[in-house]
């Protein structure tokens, strides 16, 4: 499999901008990470891929660059409770950002 490139400044500049939209005055801890993941459900083999990471609260995100302009999200509430964003892919940073939070905001009490 071909390596996957890291995220642009223009990829982490618009999560970081849409964040402080989200969470006005509230200071996130972004982090960039690597993980492993299967990119297809029949793969064996788990490939290593750059992903964003952050926490509020509670809930914990995660996007994944699975491809040039190709990514997965999906957030966590009360460590246990998995949620995804609808959708198994999407190709732009924008739509998977927005649809994850949005995703989140319905789980919210």
């Amino acid at each position: 499999m071909a390596t996957v490139a890291d995220f642009s400044a223009s990829e982490t500049g618009t999560i970081e901008t849409a964040l402080k939209q989200r969470w006005p005055g509230q200071e996130l801890d972004i982090q960039l990470a690597e993980v492993e993941i299967r990119m297809h459900p029949d793969d064996r083999e788990l490939s290593e891929i750059p992903a964003i990471f952050w926490q509020v609260g509670e809930a914990k995100f995660v996007i994944c660059q699975i491809g040039d302009h190709s990514y997965r999200s999906q957030f966590y509430c009360r460590g246990y409770q998995q949620h995804g964003a609808g959708k198994s892919e999407f190709n732009d940073i924008s739509d998977c950002l927005v649809t994850l939070l949005q995703m989140h905001a319905d789980k919210e009490p």
